[in-house]
This record gives C-alpha cells, sequence and structure tokens, in this order.
C-alpha cells in the first residue's frame, strides 16, 4: 500500500485525490516555510480553525492537526519539497478541540530572491466531497441546465443567467444586465416577483415552490405558469449580495390541474338533480369561463320528452329537432343573438353541428371565418351575423353522447385571441361525457317517472264522480317522491238509492310494487262495493280475497313490502235521504268527525284486524249525522311524526288543524296536509273529506202496501203522481211498468209488509222492500212460457236495477237516469 504522502489510498481508505481538481474559491490559505512552521495566517483560516494570527503563526503545522495526522506532517513537507505538491484529505483541530475534517492541498511557492515557502489551501468538508467542482465544471452545469437561473443584486438588476433563463423571453444573458424583471417580462406581475425577493434580502429566509400565472415573452397569446425559488447570497461577512433564483416552466402541471379542478367542480355541480333542462344548464355554468366565454347546450326533443331518441344514426342532411337546454355566456352581448331555454333551435343541413349530431365525433376550429355566418337557421324578425359581428374567434363542437346514443350537442366559444387547442377539445369531451351521463339518467327518470305518474293516476280516481250525497276533497302525497308512487288510495263509489259509499285504504311500503297491490284491492272493493253489501261484510270478503291471494302466490307473512297481506282499509256508507252512516276499519285509524258547529273528534270505532291476517270478525259502527258534518278519513301517514317516525300526539295535531271554522272544503284538505305533511313525508299519505248533505224531504217519497195483489194497481197511481208532481211525466210509463213488476213479486213470493220508495236525484230510484231473504233472479223464458218475464222486462226499462239486504229483509230496486241515457250513475 502506497503513502498517503504519495497522494494514493493511506491506511484510512482515502481515496486518490491528488489529481484531483481543487476549487480555492472556499479555501483557506497560510503559509509555511521549510520546516513546516506557519509564517502567515489568513481570516479564512481563523474563521475554519478558531486560532487568531497571533496563536497560529510561529507554531508548526502538525500543532494544528489531529495526532495522527500531525506524524504525517514531516513526510509531507519533505514530499513537497522536492516535488510539485500534494492534495489529500486530513483532520484539523478546532480551537475549541473538536475535528474539522478538511481537504488539504499543498503547493510550494518561490519567492524571488530563491527563498521557497509552503501554500496551504484548507477546504472543510461539510458533506458529500464536492471539493473537486472547479469553476469550468460549475460553469458548464449551470449552462446545460434546462431550468432557468438567474442572480440579481440588491437593487435588484441583473448581474448573471444562464442560456436557460431565454426559453421565457426577454433576451439572452447580456442584454438583461442592469435591467429588472418588470423590464424582461411586462405580462407578468412584477410586483409580486420583486416582493418576494425583497422578502429573501431583507429576512434571508429562502423561498421555494412560488408559483406565478400571467403571460411571458415568449407566449404573449397563452397563459403560463412558472415556479421560482429564490436564495439569498452573502459575502464572507454575511452581508446580503443579491438574489440567486431558479424558474421552472410549470404550465402542463398548471393547466392539469385546472383540468382536474374543472372535472371535479362538474362531478360536483352537474346532474344534482334528475330534471334534463336543469342538468344541460349546469353544464353550461361549468364551462363558462374556466374553458369557453360562451356555452350553448342544445338537446333533441325526444330527450326532453323521456322518450327514446330516434333509432339509426342521422344524416348531414337531415333537419335535426332540437331545443336549447342551456346557455351561459361571460358578455352581455352575446345572449342577445341566443334562443330562450327551451325554444326550438334548428342548425342548417350540412353545417358543423349537423355533422357532429350524424357522425358523433367531435370538430374544433381554431379561427373561424369572420365573415361566415351563424350556423343556426334564421327565424322571423331576427336578422342573420356573422362570426366577426358576434367577435367569436375559435369554436368546439362535442356531441353529447352516453351509452352509445346521441342525446345533443354542445358548443364552445372563445372571443379572446387563444384559440381553442387540442388539449382543450380534450377537456371538453371529459367535461360533456361526464355530463351526457348525467343527462341520460335525467331522461331516463322522466322517462319513468311519467310511466309512473301514468300508473298512479290510473290507479286513483281522476277525478271523484259527482252526487249530491257528499262534497268532497282530496289529497294525495307520496313517500317516495322520485315516482310519485305509492299504496295509500281513496275513493268515492255511488251506490244506489243516493248513497255513497267512501273508502280510504293503505298497503304496506311505497314504491311501484305498493302501488300494484294497491290497485288489485282497490279494484277488488268496487267490485265488492257493487254487490251493495254493509261495510263490515265488504271488508271480510276482502279479507278473504287477500288471504287467499297471498296462498296463492306464496307470499311472506304480514308486512311482506309491497304484498296486500298486512293493508288496511275504512269503508264508509252514507245515506243522504236520513243521515245514517255505517262504517267498518281492518286495521286502519277511525276517521275524524268534525260538527256543522266546527268541534272536531274521532269517531269510536272498533279496530279490526288487518286484511289477510285473521282474527276475530270485523264490526261496523252506525251513526246518524247532522247536515254539514265533515268526516275526515286518512291514512296513519297523515298522523306520524316525520322526524320519529311515531303517530302518538297524531290525532291531537289533526285534531287541532281540523278544529274551528270550516272554510270551503278544498282549502280545508289543503291547509290540513301542509299543516301536518311536509314537502317529503315520512309515510304516503291520502286525506278524503266528505261534508254531509241531506235530500230534501221533496226529493223522497215512500208508501206502506197491503200484501193484497189488489195494491199493485193503487201503487201504480201513485208513483204515476208522485211523478206528475216531480215534473216527470216522460218516465211515467216505464215507472208504472217497473213498479207494477216489482210490487206484484214482493207481494207474491215475500213474507211481511211491502214498501215502496221513490227518490229523485240525479236518477230516479224506485225501491221495493219486502222481509223475504231470498235473492230474485232474473230469468230468459222461452216463448211459450207463461211467467218469468217480469225481472227482465225491468232490466230492459231501467239503466241499473239490483238487490240488497237490509236486517229484516231487503230491497229491490232500479234507477232511471234523468239525464242521458249513456251517463254513468254509479261506479
Amino acid at each position: 500500500m502506497r503513502s498517503a504522502v504519495g497522494g494514493h489510498v493511506s491506511g484510512h481508505g482515502e481515496p486518490d485525490v491528488a489529481q484531483q481538481g481543487f476549487d480555492v474559491a472556499d479555501a483557506a490559505p497560510l503559509l509555511l516555510d521549510p520546516q513546516g512552521v506557519v509564517t502567515s495566517w489568513t481570516g479564512p483560516a481563523e474563521r475554519l480553525l478558531g486560532y487568531t494570527a497571533a496563536e497560529a503563526v510561529g507554531g508548526k503545522l502538525s500543532d494544528l492537526l489531529t495526532a495522527e495526522n500531525a506524524e504525517r506532517v514531516p513526510d509531507l513537507v519533505g514530499h513537497c519539497r522536492a516535488d510539485d505538491g500534494w492534495a489529500g484529505l486530513m483532520t484539523a483541530r478546532h480551537r475549541d478541540g473538536h475535528p474539522v475534517p478538511v481537504m488539504v492541498r499543498v503547493l510550494q511557492t518561490v519567492k524571488p530572491r530563491g527563498r521557497s515557502s509552503l501554500l496551504v489551501l484548507l477546504s472543510e468538508l461539510a458533506g458529500p466531497p464536492g471539493w473537486d467542482m472547479s469553476r469550468t465544471m460549475l460553469e458548464q452545469m449551470v449552462a446545460g441546465s434546462a431550468i432557468g437561473l438567474a442572480i440579481v443584486d440588491t437593487d435588484l438588476r441583473y448581474v448573471w443567467s444562464n442560456p436557460a433563463l431565454e426559453q421565457f423571453g426577454g433576451g439572452p444573458a447580456q442584454q438583461r444586465l442592469g435591467l429588472r424583471f418588470a423590464d424582461v417580462q411586462p405580462g407578468l406581475d412584477a410586483e409580486a416577483v420583486e416582493a418576494q425577493m425583497r422578502h429573501v434580502l431583507e429576512t434571508g429566509e429562502r423561498v421555494t415552490g412560488f408559483e406565478h400565472i400571467g403571460q411571458a415573452r415568449s407566449a404573449p397569446l397563452r397563459e403560463t405558469a412558472y415556479m421560482l425559488s429564490f436564495i439569498r447570497l452573502e459575502d464572507d461577512r454575511g452581508h446580503p449580495m443579491g438574489v440567486y433564483y431558479s424558474v421552472v416552466d410549470i404550465t402542463d402541471r398548471h393547466r392539469a390541474r385546472q383540468r382536474l379542478a374543472l372535472l371535479d367542480r362538474a362531478g360536483r355541480h352537474i346532474g344534482r338533480t334528475l330534471d334534463v333542462m336543469h342538468t344541460a344548464q349546469e353544464l353550461a355554468d361549468v364551462a363558462v369561463p374556466e374553458l369557453a366565454d360562451f356555452v350553448t347546450v342544445d338537446l333533441l326533443e325526444t330527450v326532453l320528452r323521456g322518450a327514446e331518441p330516434p333509432p339509426g344514426p342521422l344524416a348531414e342532411t337531415d333537419s335535426v329537432p332540437l331545443r336549447r337546454a342551456g346557455h351561459r355566456s361571460v358578455y352581455e352581448d352575446l345572449p342577445r343573438t341566443v334562443q330562450d331555454i327551451g325554444t326550438p333551435v334548428s342548425y342548417l343541413p350540412g353545417s358543423p353541428p349537423v355533422r357532429c349530431l350524424a357522425t358523433g365525433r367531435s370538430w374544433r376550429q381554431e379561427q373561424l371565418d369572420p365573415l361566415a355566418l351563424e350556423w343556426a337557421e334564421s327565424t322571423p324578425g331576427r336578422r342573420e351575423a356573422t362570426f366577426l359581428e358576434l367577435g367569436l374567434q375559435s369554436v368546439m363542437i362535442v356531441p353529447i353522447r352516453a351509452r352509445g346514443v346521441t342525446l345533443g350537442v354542445t358548443i364552445f366559444f372563445r372571443r379572446r385571441r387563444d384559440p381553442f387547442r387540442e388539449d382543450d377539445l380534450n377537456l371538453a369531451e371529459d367535461l360533456v361525457s361526464r355530463a351526457a351521463v348525467c343527462v341520460d339518467n335525467a331522461r331516463r327518470y322522466t322517462r319513468e317517472r311519467h310511466a309512473a305518474l301514468a300508473l298512479q293516476r290510473s290507479l286513483l280516481p281522476l277525478r271523484l264522480p259527482e252526487q249530491d250525497a257528499v262534497e268532497v276533497a282530496a289529497c294525495y302525497r307520496p313517500a317516495d317522491e322520485l315516482t310519485g308512487l305509492g299504496g295509500d288510495w281513496y275513493d268515492l263509489i255511488p251506490l244506489p238509492g243516493a248513497r255513497v259509499a267512501l273508502v280510504v285504504g293503505e298497503v304496506p311500503g311505497h314504491g311501484i310494487d305498493a302501488a300494484a297491490a294497491m290497485g288489485r284491492l282497490r279494484t277488488a272493493v268496487r267490485t265488492l262495493a257493487a254487490l251493495d253489501l254493509p261495510p263490515e261484510e265488504v271488508l271480510a270478503h276482502l279479507d278473504d280475497l287477500v288471504a287467499r291471494s297471498a296462498r296463492e302466490e306464496g307470499s311472506d307473512p304480514v308486512g311482506t313490502y309491497g304484498q296486500a297481506v298486512g293493508s288496511g282499509c275504512l269503508y264508509v256508507i252514507y245515506d243522504p235521504v236520513d243521515g245514517r252512516c255505517a262504517m267498518a276499519a281492518a286495521g286502519h285509524p277511525a276517521p275524524a268527525l268534525v260538527s256543522p258547529d266546527g268541534t272536531a273528534g274521532f269517531v269510536e270505532l272498533p279496530a279490526g284486524p288487518p286484511l289477510g291476517v285473521g282474527g276475530s270478525p270485523f264490526e261496523a259502527r252506525e251513526l246518524s249525522l247532522a247536515e254539514g258534518s265533515t268526516l275526515a278519513l286518512h291514512t296513519d301517514g297523515l298522523l306520524t311524526d316525520t322526524e320519529t317516525g311515531s303517530t302518538a300526539g297524531g290525532q291531537d295535531r289533526l285534531r287541532q288543524a281540523l278544529q274551528g271554522a270550516a272554510p270551503s272544503l278544498e282549502t280545508l284538505c289543503r291547509t290540513v296536509t301542509d299543516a301536518l305533511v311536509p314537502t317529503r313525508p315520512y309515510d304516503d299519505v291520502a286525506l278524503l273529506l266528505a261534508r254531509t248533505r241531506l235530500l230534501d224531504a221533496g226529493q223522497v217519497a215512500f208508501w206502506d202496501l197491503p200484501t193484497d195483489p189488489a195494491a199493485v194497481a193503487e201503487a201504480r197511481r201513485t208513483a204515476t203522481r208522485q211523478l206528475g208532481r216531480w215534473g216527470l211525466d216522460e218516465l211515467v210509463f216505464t215507472t208504472e211498468l217497473i213498479v207494477s213488476e216489482l210490487v206484484t213479486n214482493a207481494i207474491r213470493y215475500a213474507t211481511g209488509p211491502v214498501r215502496l220508495r221513490l227518490i229523485r236525484e240525479r236518477a230516479l230510484v224506485c225501491e221495493v222492500y219486502d222481509g223475504g231473504a231470498t235473492t230474485p233472479h232474473l230469468r230468459h223464458p222461452r216463448a211459450m212460457d207463461e211467467g218469468g218475464r217480469g225481472l227482465l222486462l225491468v232490466s230492459q226499462l231501467a239503466q241499473q236495477w239490483g238487490t240488497r239486504f237490509v236486517p229484516d229483509g231487503k230491497v229491490i230496486w232500479a234507477e232511471q237516469s234523468l239525464t242521458s241515457p249513456d251517463d254513468p250513475l254509479f261506479g
């Protein structure tokens, strides 16, 4: 192993440094005589090792080194006297005792009189070996760097810059000398940049990652972004000499951040609703002004209706029916040429918008022909404008496509001198593609909602039938506001004898399943109502029907979502002749009753089990209602607290809402619903208000008849006289025949008293009561049969006829219309 004096690896593993470069810029020099005694000391040496000149001069170099290195000094001095010099690593000893690793270079000097001495250069090794970077190497590094570098003095004037700084504009380094930042880059915010420089000069704090955005001289028409870092330069005494700064072009990164920010904002602001028009306007709002100065969004008319777009590709020569769904402009004068939201828009065949609709591909033009006319077809009273008149410079057209279907087109315009570039088109396509999915979702929702509303309208009465028994008003509010579907329903069914049935019911759950189950129940109730059964029997039959259907369909137990099992129903029959009211409930809350003086309460009604569950039989309650009383039939959603989901206290809230002076029934219905039900109720809500009426005594006539066949003729004469008093002479002939046949059958086949009653309401009702319990059947006699034609004759003369049973007998009735023969009398 060679000696360290020779410059080769020593026993301590020093690298061979004899031939490596040594930059004296930061070295501390001192002089030795030929015996290794210090003859001259310098300020840098004092700062490096801590010894003053008085302490160091006259002492040996070995006294300044650690013991291990001091042993090497005699050989080193002898070698340097005989050779050109030496370079290597040593460890010096600081005045306070701590070791100082240094790079040492020793050179022989010759004085004018021939006396020689040794020049020692000490350079501290504070980190990785940087001692071998000569000035030439450093200049090569900064000259070849792609990062712009510059130094300004304390007056912030350029004193040096590397060639890479020229890429940002401002000329070569020689032209910058003596200029300030504002003189070199007038398109950037020089005040902000120089403020950072002054801060660094004053505080010594380095600033890194300062981002600056503006128009540099190298790209005056395009917004560019730069990242600058500033470091203060100091002399040996720590006094500031200037600022060294670096510049990196981060325009691509800045534009990528802008793009991501715009797409992020689009994700948060587009598609917040399921309204097609609102979604299209959100697309225009997001794109302006970050991407474009003026944006229009046009959708196919079929999309706005929620329908499927036309199949097959469009032709460039087609006239495409579009509607303006959204637009946004930075400038106030551009909207003067814009179609209003919702108005039809038509583009000229073969124009770029139609071409994009037909091909499904985007189109961009950096510079519009200033003399070309706009592409939209002119409308009466509106002059076509050129792009020069509109001030539009550049355009992008992006078709709105989702799931392989073209829904419309979005047009982006710019007035600024910076035209749309390829990356702008890519951004616009990403933006529109995201919005297109939202538009298509809104279109599908519109279609499904229209279908759901059509289903709901078909399941609920479009309008309640006109009748004279009660004044009615109804309100329905579903919990599922997206579909508008629910399982609650209400109905009013005219019954024979001027009576009406009032029905309110609910099916467990919400949505389309509950609505379908509700539709089946409502149809079943109307069918059972046609049998003219008492309320408790209607519910009993309905209960059997639900239980049987559940068994046949294999449904789960009570509470199955969307199934009729567990449903509730309230069935009420009101007779306006005598004000009698009968009602029964199956798993349903009792109705509220408001007396004519405004006092509100609730009917004490036995609570039967829900439908299809089984249990105790249903019980009916009968009561007499004064004219002007109001029945409030409702589902339990009206009693439910929206926060807790509990019905506790619901009856008290409803009583307070109904209490007091009675306004119009429609107003009362809205007032009660708004007071108890929020916009989005916890449960479906149905409310049916019925204000009772009584028929005038002159509208009803009745007679008790003896069970003598001779009474038939008297019954005909009595009925004829009554029709004369009512002015219904045109019905005398048919009424005589009907009365004759019904009274004859009652006297011949029934037992007990017989009663004839005529009611003049919207129809003429003829009723015959007897004490029999058998139901008459319509027969179709043969030509030679002597009897059996009575009820057949009645069925031909009357618009409707039927039988209903009462506690002590039955009533056979027949109705004749007083309006048109085609008008339905009851459900």
